[in-house]
């Protein structure tokens, strides 16, 4: 599965997109399940819940899908 997330703020920390597609419930689960499982950012496996999700950057979480980061309002850009 393939799927775009849109940024309301400029950044979205690992934990926040972790808690915003239901992979854990409270964003103190993130560092737990980051040592559990392996994700990837922009193709390299990531353990820090603080790192920053910018416009343009890609996450692979295995048996959850790839993930791309765009900035608010480009949603209307492709209609």
């Amino acid at each position: 599965m393939k799927e775009t997330i849109f940024l309301k703020t400029e950044y979205m920390t690992l934990a926040q997109l972790l808690k915003e597609l239901d992979v854990i419930s409270s964003g103190g689960q993130a560092k737990w399940y980051l040592q559990e499982n392996t994700v990837f950012v922009n193709g390299e496996i990531e353990n820090r819940r603080g790192r920053k999700l910018y416009a343009g950057t890609m996450i692979e979480i295995p048996e959850m899908g790839t993930f791309f980061m765009a900035e608010k309002g480009k949603e209307d850009a492709s209609e």
